[in-house]
């Protein structure tokens, strides 16, 4: 059984579209990915796809990604599927 619990993401990336104050990320879902698999993908493979690929080993913390970024003020905010909270 999967229980939704709240949680906080915090990013120090703060040229993406979905980062707030504090250093919080305000996407409503997010996918993290090997960098292997996010270099090889577009724009538009993101969390609202997510239960469709396999899971995959990284290795380390260094070997990820987030593949839900978005440039600020970029023209792809709406390429994904990801909302921005509030």
């Amino acid at each position: 059984m999967f229980i939704l619990v709240s949680q906080h993401i915090h990013c120090l990336v703060n040229d993406c579209h979905y980062w707030h104050q504090g250093n919080k990320c305000g996407a409503n879902e997010i996918m993290v990915a090997t960098d292997e698999f996010g270099s090889s993908q577009p724009d538009t493979i993101d969390a609202t796809m997510a239960t469709q690929f396999a899971p995959m080993a990284a290795g380390s913390c260094m070997s990820t990604c987030c593949k839900s970024y978005v440039t600020k003020g970029s023209n792809q905010i709406n390429a994904d599927g990801i909302k921005r909270m509030t």
